[in-house]
């Protein structure tokens, strides 16, 4: 299973900024793991998306296990929007994107 996660921010850009390292290691980390297939702010910078594989029998605490721990939920500064996804056309190609 895939998802598409939105990451909603609750604060000005620059109290995001100062926890953006740290958000960036943990995706970086996720990456790692598989999970994420690819991450990054949309401009103009008012939020974030992401790309996800999750296990068919987890998604729903996989997906929980993203938002709660990024940084910036952590701290406040974010919300996430997480949004499993079946795609029909094109999954082949993301199925042949290899796990880290």
């Amino acid at each position: 299973m895939y998802a598409i996660a939105i990451v909603r921010f609750r604060k000005p850009i620059d109290q995001v900024d100062l926890f953006r390292d740290e958000h960036r290691a943990y995706l970086e980390e996720l990456r790692r793991q598989g999970i994420v297939i690819a991450s990054g702010p949309v401009e103009p910078r008012f939020l974030g998306a992401m790309l996800l594989r999750v296990p068919d029998d987890a998604v729903d605490a996989t997906l929980l296990r993203v938002r709660d721990n990024d940084p910036y939920v952590r701290e406040g500064l974010a919300q996430y929007e997480l949004l499993p996804w079946n795609p029909v056309n094109g999954r082949e190609n993301l199925d042949r994107i290899p796990p880290v």
